[in-house]
């Protein structure tokens, strides 16, 4: 079971190498947005540093969106779905590991960029360091509940659209208590709790959303 699932995770990786534009892209987008929004809402420097938290997890969220419809969609056109649905091993830790290997190569280079986009809003030391937990807790249930949309949409025209109009409404609790971790360090307050439903959050995604991304494709391809 392990070594096609280290196979699976090298395969992956290639697969992202060879689409540098493609995983770079993510964090691009990232800093456009927002770098874009600042902008909209004027130079005020104390409304950047309330609003900072909620605007990078939204510029985050989106930027994860772009890259969900490929998860599956590649694999559906090659054929190598058909040979992970007919695999011997468990399908549920297939799907776990290629949507962790979709963390690593959108989710993580997220995280990685959010203290320079933290410097522009003005956010302190402290509550930058928690919005990069937060983002570091929240991201890859972003990529588990994303592999639900993608699996449910593989083989569908117009999947794109589909996967983010599924999705979205999924993430609004990782939106909330991922912003409302850092908003609670802004206001004096203990972010623990918000912290702490974000790790349960993940906790559930880990044990349902492979097993119903499997499903899924199982349906998908009959």
């Amino acid at each position: 079971m392990w070594p096609m699932a280290l196979a699976l995770w090298r395969r992956e990786w290639r697969l992202a190498l060879r689409r540098r534009s493609d995983v770079l892209g993510v964090p691009v987008f990232f800093a456009l947005v927002a770098s874009l929004l600042p902008l909209a809402l004027g130079p005020a420097p104390a409304l950047l540093e309330r609003l900072g938290p909620g605007l990078a997890w939204v510029a985050a969220l989106l930027a994860a969106m772009l890259s969900l419809q490929q998860l599956f969609a590649s694999d559906h056109r090659d054929g190598t779905l058909d040979l992970l649905l007919l695999a011997p091993q468990s399908l549920p830790l297939l799907v776990l590991v290629k949507a962790l290997a979709h963390w690593t190569t959108s989710g993580l280079l997220l995280t990685g960029v959010a203290p320079l986009l933290a410097l522009q809003f003005g956010l302190s030391l402290p509550v930058t360091g928690v919005l990069c937990l937060s983002l570091l807790i929240g991201t890859p249930l972003l990529s588990l509940i994303g592999a639900v949309g993608a699996a449910l949409t593989v083989g569908l025209r117009g999947a794109g659209t589909l996967v983010t109009l599924l999705v979205l409404p999924l993430c609004v609790p990782v939106l909330v208590f991922g912003a409302g971790a850092a908003e609670a360090v802004q206001a004096g307050l203990d972010p623990t709790a918000h912290l702490s439903v974000l790790g349960a959050l993940l906790l559930l995604g880990l044990a349902g959303c492979p097993w119903a991304a499997a499903q899924a494709l199982r349906i998908a391809n009959e």
